[in-house]
């Protein structure tokens, strides 16, 4: 089994963030239901492309929502918010990504559920909160890596501010909602637990990641900025240095792996040198140590080095994304996952693996759902007979 079965989810979410999350929480057997609105075809990232594996069908929805379940259900509709209702007796949590203002309109905060099912768990990802000045702002990553300083301190001096190259926001606030999820459901399935309402949102999420930058900003006035080949801000050496084909990254990040990687270059003496001897000595001669570096490193290819290296001296070549996915060491650790293709009966697609895994037990593998393709099924198991689900179609509700 994985280690959430029998967890049920539901899902208020479309795009990337909310779907980040729960995708983690499905991925480890939760059932994951997303609610999706009949009247305007569901989830929006079902179209955002360029790349479909059919017909509104895209392989960035999949990238988000792999071993869910859909149900269509408009919940601003009286009857949509019946069945919803039925549905939270039978959940564990809700989840939403929604404006900081919609909650409680749509009923499915904690306040609008405990009711019916005071354990329940409603999880809310927000772009800047369900309270304050901003509640009702939509926002999305790139804004908050502009506002939280992240684009200050990415990319090489002198260039424009620069973001990263994926959306990590996104993705981290995601995360930290299944953990709060998670550690949420922990307290309500105590013996005596109710649930409750967890916040969190991609600003609040953006502004914590600044971690020890904002650590040093805050108490020793320090406004750390981009630094040229992406180096550490302190430590020395730890950043991309040429090789004779191209660029490799060290990442000496501990005392011990300097005079390590002055034997393998061939200058054991860097090792006993005063100006090298410790990282602060190495932070004052920065400069020095990429000029010597750059020139023992250029003696070589970078497979050469990472092969000298291999075990001993932290290092990583410069791969672009294709050269990522094709990289033998994530093909040995089974980092690429098959997925039947809906669009192709006995064919399959292929996408990163999760990674998180369970030892004895397989990732599901189950491609995202159609829109609406478990109404049935889930309505069926709640006790509605085919002539009132035919009703709820009609009605445009389902």
């Amino acid at each position: 089994m994985q280690p959430l079965e029998g967890v049920r989810v539901l899902a208020v979410e479309q795009y990337g963030a909310g779907p980040f999350g729960t995708m983690y929480l499905a991925n480890q057997g939760a059932e994951v239901i997303k609610i999706e609105n009949p009247r305007d075809g569901g989830d929006m990232s079902r179209a955002v492309g360029p790349y479909f594996l059919g017909p509104g069908d895209s392989e960035f929805f999949h990238s988000f929502n792999v071993n869910k379940r859909s149900l269509t259900l408009d919940l601003q509709a009286p009857e949509g918010q019946a069945v919803f209702r039925e549905l939270v007796t039978t959940a564990d949590a809700v989840t939403n990504n929604l404006r900081g203002d919609v909650q409680g309109k749509l009923g499915i905060d904690y306040a609008s559920l405990k009711d019916i099912n005071p354990r329940i768990v409603c999880a809310h990802l927000t772009a800047y909160g369900r309270t304050g000045s901003r509640r009702t702002w939509p926002g999305f990553d790139y804004l908050m890596q502009a506002e939280a300083g992240w684009f200050s301190v990415t990319g090489e001096p002198g260039g424009p501010p620069a973001r990263f190259g994926l959306s990590v926001v996104d993705m981290m606030t995601g995360l930290a909602m299944a953990y709060g999820l998670l550690a949420a459901l922990t307290a309500a399935r105590a013996s005596d637990g109710v649930g409750r309402d967890i916040d969190v949102s991609l600003f609040d999420l953006a502004l914590h990641n600044t971690s020890y930058l904002s650590t040093w900003y805050l108490n020793e006035g320090v406004n750390t900025g981009r630094l040229p080949r992406s180096r550490h801000p302190s430590l020395t050496p730890c950043q991309l240095y040429t090789t004779s084909d191209g660029w490799i990254f060290l990442m000496c990040n501990k005392e011990k792996f300097w005079p390590i990687l002055a034997g393998k270059l061939g200058h054991p003496e860097w090792a006993d040198d005063s100006r090298f001897l410790q990282f602060k000595n190495r932070l004052e001669h920065r400069e020095e140590i990429q000029e010597l570096l750059d020139e023992a490193l250029s003696a070589r290819p970078t497979s050469e080095w990472l092969e000298i290296f291999a075990g001993a001296v932290p290092a990583a070549p410069i791969n672009d994304i294709g050269q990522a996915m094709e990289n033998p060491f994530a093909l040995e650790r089974g980092g690429i996952q098959e997925y039947p293709n809906p669009a192709e009966p006995g064919e399959t697609f292929r996408m990163a693996a999760p990674p998180i895994r369970t030892e004895g037990v397989a990732a599901p593998a189950r491609p995202a759902p159609g829109l609406g393709a478990d109404t049935e099924d889930i309505l069926s198991n709640l006790g509605y007979d085919q002539t009132r689900i035919a009703g709820l179609r009609d009605k445009g509700v389902i």
